[in-house]
C-alpha cells in the first residue's frame, strides 16, 4: 500500500519533503529579521521624535525673568492716608495734637495722638497710642515691655526704669523713667502702659521735655485724663470703657499752696460753704 502511494520511487518524494522544509526555514528566518528590522525602526522613530520634541521645546521656552529689585517685604503695620479720629485729648497744656491711625492685616488697630515740641520745632513731647489688637497677638506683654517699645518712635527702645504710679480716671497707670537721645541732646521722658482683658485694648506713650530738665508727672495725669472717646458705635465694650472712666474723671486744677495736683471741679452751687453775697438783701 505504502508503494502505491509513494508510487515507485520513495526516495524522490523524501528528497521533496526536505526541500519543502528547508524552504520554511528559510521564510521564517526572513520573518524574524524583517520583525527586528521592523522594530529598530520603530525605536529610531521614536528616538527621531523625542529629539524633535525636545528642540520645539528649548526652541520655544521662556526664559526665567528676575526682577531687577528684590520684591519689598510686607508690611504688617500700614498707615490710614486719611484717619478719621475716633479719640480725642482735650487738655489746655496740648491744645493741637497730630492724629495717625495704623491697621493690621490681622485685625489690629493704634490709634496714635502726638502733640508738637513747645516751640512748634524738634521732635514731639507727648504721645498717646490707643491700641486695639486682632489676631497679630494672643496678649499683651508686661508693662514694662509694652511701654519700651513705644519708646521706639524717639529713636529707641530705650531701657526704662519703673516709677511711682500715677493715679488716673482709667485705673493704677504704671509709669517709667528713662532718657531719650532726640537731635543730639539728651530728654528725659516718663514713658506709661496700662492695658484691659476685657474690651481687650491698651493705652500707652510717652511724655517728655525738651532737655534733661524733671519731668512734671502732673501734666502726664492730667493728659491721660483729657483723653475721651469721640467715636466707636461698633465696640459697644470701648464705649463701656470710657464712660466708666468719665465718672471717675478728676479736673486738673492749677497747682496752689492750698491745693493738690488734681481735685473735683466745684461750681457755687456745689460749693461745700454757703455763697456769700455782695450785699445784704433788705428784709421787710
Amino acid at each position: 500500500m505504502r508503494k502505491a502511494l509513494l508510487g515507485e520511487n520513495p526516495a524522490k518524494y523524501n528528497g521533496f519533503g526536505v526541500i519543502r522544509g528547508f524552504r520554511v526555514y528559510l521564510a521564517l528566518r526572513n520573518l524574524g529579521c524583517e520583525l527586528a528590522a521592523t522594530v529598530i525602526r520603530v525605536f529610531a522613530y521614536i528616538g527621531v521624535v523625542a529629539v524633535l520634541a525636545v528642540a520645539v521645546i528649548r526652541f520655544f521656552d521662556v526664559a526665567e525673568v528676575s526682577a531687577a529689585i528684590d520684591p519689598s517685604p510686607r508690611v504688617e503695620w500700614t498707615t490710614i492716608e486719611r484717619p478719621y479720629r475716633a479719640f480725642a485729648l482735650n487738655t489746655p497744656q496740648f491744645p493741637d495734637t497730630d492724629y495717625a491711625i495704623r491697621r493690621h492685616g490681622a485685625g489690629g488697630r493704634k490709634d496714635i495722638l502726638t502733640a508738637a515740641a513747645e516751640d512748634g520745632a524738634g521732635p514731639p513731647r507727648l504721645m498717646i497710642e490707643i491700641y486695639r489688637p486682632g489676631r497679630e497677638i494672643d496678649q499683651f506683654g508686661s508693662a514694662a515691655s509694652e511701654a519700651a517699645a513705644r519708646t521706639a518712635g524717639l529713636g529707641g527702645p530705650y531701657g526704662v526704669s519703673p516709677a511711682e504710679a500715677i493715679a488716673s480716671k482709667f485705673g493704677r497707670l504704671n509709669v517709667f523713667e528713662f532718657t531719650a537721645r532726640t537731635g543730639g541732646k539728651e530728654r528725659n521722658c516718663l514713658a506709661f502702659a496700662r492695658a484691659f482683658n476685657d474690651p481687650r485694648l491698651q493705652i500707652a506713650g510717652w511724655y517728655c521735655k525738651g532737655d534733661v530738665e524733671v519731668v512734671d508727672r502732673r501734666t502726664l495725669a492730667c493728659a491721660i485724663e483729657g483723653l475721651s472717646l469721640l467715636a466707636a458705635a461698633s465696640e459697644p465694650k470701648v464705649q463701656q470703657l470710657f464712660a466708666n472712666a468719665e465718672q471717675k474723671r478728676e479736673f486738673c486744677a492749677p497747682r496752689t499752696p492750698l491745693r493738690g495736683a488734681t481735685m473735683r471741679q466745684h461750681d457755687w452751687i456745689e460749693g461745700p460753704n454757703r455763697p456769700k453775697l455782695r450785699r445784704s438783701v433788705a428784709t421787710r
